[in-house]
């Protein structure tokens, strides 16, 4: 043995098992999430991410296994074994799938065989919602293996403890949770919503199609549909009124039970009072060939009173916005984008080159330029697939430019939006009306509950308001007593309709506003929006912090901005129903009404 190799054995023992164990773990975690969401086709080009993911999660399942005491005593946790467990599992079913080699699947059922048999998930799953989440997953994965396996028995027995655990999450996990659909019985009815003078609406637009697409590592999906992309998709359809379900109350078989009869549900489900839902495309991981494509085919066949919606939710980069250094005045926005399209080359191996410099290349930027020298630095992108992808998957401001022509109501969700905000102003027709998230998202809940788990923050106060409040606050629904919770709803649609009323009958509303108002699920993302605002601004650990505060584009109003009287009398009814007025900054002496009570567990 060498002396280099006699040293670095030395080193290495002086290192605490769980620390080594534990950035083992770490870098097992950075590569599971560079090949989870691997395509299953071009198996050959990604066979070596394989090997080399495989590799390291050997490397700490052993490494486990040798060293099982020493890490149960500095606090590993049973569930932290299956983890990784339930990991190896994926990599030989993800392979499985791309190879069709049947071994890497019995490799498969094997691993999630011992899991279940072990128990990993199950101590503490019914005190610990992430915990019973974790379980939940994995059954359904195991599930999905034996289903491919034809193994009988053991679908059905993994059916009977889904059920059993949803149940038992069901009666545990108190929640409540309003539709995300648009619901008459929450929401005003098309025919009710007041009415905005002709002067400011010069157009009545009707929600007609959306694009709807997510992508952020580690995050929770079911096939390529993720959390974000779910919310907005039922945010975006009618709820079917009570009547039109079926009757529970039918003929009974011989046991009790009612006979089955053949029923027509799309007749059931079917309300006539009520405009069809706007069609929607969802996207998963886009090229960006892919998402102009879709947008063109949509712009082409959007009636004259039709407006689309653009949703997208990504990690991005910034970059840096063109200014004059020296002279105190910037490059409009008009020939920032025009720039932008000039300077970004894709490939066809996927890379994309850029004339602008960019700091990251630079050891030292500012040593290239001098004073009143024009920075040019490339604008900021959305990244829709891995950072090294390239051009291919990024979507830059710029991109959506050309599809302004047409009214474009635009919501972006990422720690990049600030740069979408290039858009206004270089619209080619129509102006476009935009909802940007926070640069940067507050965290909620533990660790383990973060926006992988739980989806984007902005997104959830775009489409459950009340349940982005509440998590905001880190009140679980187990904590909140039903009554309350139905208060607190009332509440909330009083406010969201008293904004609805200012924005219409405002005589300095924008008309890009004005002309979505009559729309009924445009009109509930913009009201949501305001209240959304208003809480991110109020908010102790968010005051006076502008990358924590959501932004429009054209402005609203001064009648909802955040610190008016009826805005933070919408937050502090809501914060003392939940024991929380400490946890917001009021600026003035806000009367609450008297039925106004706090409402949560002790």
């Amino acid at each position: 043995m060498s002396q280099q190799q006699m040293n670095n054995n030395t080193s290495s023992s002086n290192i605490p098992v769980s620390e080594r164990y534990w950035t083992l773990v770490d870098k097992a975690d950075k590569k599971f999430s560079k090949i989870r969401d691997l395509p299953y086709y071009e198996r050959n080009r990604y066979d070596t991410y394989f090997y080399k993911v495989f590799k390291v999660y050997t490397q700490l399942w052993k490494f486990q296994q040798e060293n099982r005491q020493k890490l149960v005593e500095a606090g590993l946790k049973r569930w932290e074994i299956g983890e990784i467990a339930s990991r190896i599992g994926q990599l030989y079913y993800g392979q499985y799938m791309r190879t069709s080699e049947a071994s890497y699947l019995s490799e498969a059922y094997i691993f999630y065989e011992a899991i279940l048999t072990r128990e990993y998930f199950r101590e503490g799953s019914f005190q610990d919602f992430n915990l019973a989440n974790k379980q939940l997953r994995f059954l359904a994965r195991f599930l999905m293996v034996c289903l491919v396996l034809n193994r009988r028995e053991m679908v059905h027995q993994l059916v009977n403890q889904l059920k059993m655990l949803v149940d038992e999450c069901k009666r545990t996990f108190q929640v409540f949770m309003t539709p995300l659909r648009y619901s008459l019985v929450l929401d005003p009815h098309p025919d009710v919503l007041p009415h905005v003078a002709a002067p400011v609406a010069r157009k009545n637009l009707r929600l007609r199609d959306a694009v709807l697409s997510s992508y952020h590592h580690n995050e929770v999906k079911f096939s390529e549909l993720t959390l974000d992309t779910f919310r907005m998709l039922q945010c975006l359809e009618w709820e079917p009124s009570g009547s039109f379900y079926p009757s529970a109350g039918g003929k009974s078989g011989q046991n009790g039970a009612l006979a089955s009869s053949p029923i027509n549900h799309s007749q059931d489900i079917a309300d006539p009072t009520l405009p069809p839902n706007p069609r929607k495309a969802v996207l998963y991981r886009p090229s960006l060939t892919h998402f102009i494509a879709v947008l063109a085919t949509i712009c082409e066949e959007l009636p004259p009173d039709g407006v689309l919606l653009v949703y997208l939710s990504a990690s991005g980069t910034t970059g840096h916005t063109l200014s004059l250094s020296g002279s105190g005045t910037g490059i409009n926005t008009a020939e920032n984008i025009t720039r932008d399209f000039q300077s970004h080359t894709i490939h066809s191996d996927g890379t994309s080159t850029s004339s602008m410099s960019s700091p990251s290349n630079s050891p030292n930027p500012s040593a290239s330029q001098k004073k009143g020298d024009c920075i040019s630095y490339h604008t900021g992108c959305l990244q829709f697939g891995n950072r090294g992808s390239g051009g291919l998957n990024c979507i830059y401001p710029s991109d959506l430019i050309p599809f302004t022509r047409r009214p474009l109501f635009i919501i972006i969700e990422s720690d990049a939006s600030e740069v979408f905000k290039a858009i206004s102003g270089a619209e080619k027709g129509e102006r476009a009306a935009l909802l940007l998230s926070p640069n940067c998202s507050f965290p909620i809940g533990s660790s383990d509950a973060s926006r992988h788990s739980v989806g984007s923050l902005f997104t959830i106060f775009l489409t459950a308001p009340l349940q982005a409040f509440c998590l905001l606050l880190g009140i679980s629904g187990s904590d909140i007593e039903m009554d309350t919770y139905k208060h607190a709803e009332s509440l909330l649609s009083s406010s969201l309709n008293d904004w609805g009323l200012k924005l219409a009958t405002s005589d300095n509303v924008d008309p890009v506003w004005a002309q979505i108002l009559g729309d009924p699920f445009l009109r509930r993302f913009l009201l949501r929006f305001i209240f959304c605002r208003a809480v991110l601004t109020l908010f102790v650990q968010t005051y006076n912090k502008e990358e924590f505060h959501p932004e429009c584009m054209p402005a609203l109003p001064d009648a909802v901005s955040p610190r008016t009287s009826a805005s933070q009398t919408a937050v502090v009814q809501l914060a003392k129903l939940f024991h929380a007025t400490k946890r917001f900054v009021f600026t003035e002496a806000i009367p609450l009404p008297d039925h106004i009570s706090s409402g949560t567990r002790s």
